[in-house]
């Protein structure tokens, strides 16, 4: 889904009167700023959640590659 077609809820925060005045200041579309840090919190979080489900298999592959080598190594040109 493109960004331009998703909708866009109202949403009330609160944040640091000064960060506010300086981006105002600079003018930085505070908006697009708190949505874009908050997608890249998100990403974040997935990725760590991700890492702690995984982590068994994870750690059982790399076992696997420490005992056994890579797969194919051989046929590696470097």
């Amino acid at each position: 889904m493109n960004i331009q077609t998703r909708t866009k809820k109202p949403t009330n925060v609160s944040l640091d009167q000064s960060l506010i005045e300086d981006a105002k200041a600079l003018g930085i579309n505070i908006s697009q700023a708190a949505e874009t840090g908050l997608r890249e919190a998100v990403s974040e979080e997935r990725s760590a959640l991700w890492r702690r489900e995984n982590a068994t298999a994870i750690e059982s592959a790399n076992a696997w590659v420490e005992k056994n080598g890579l797969p194919l190594a051989k046929y590696r040109p470097f």
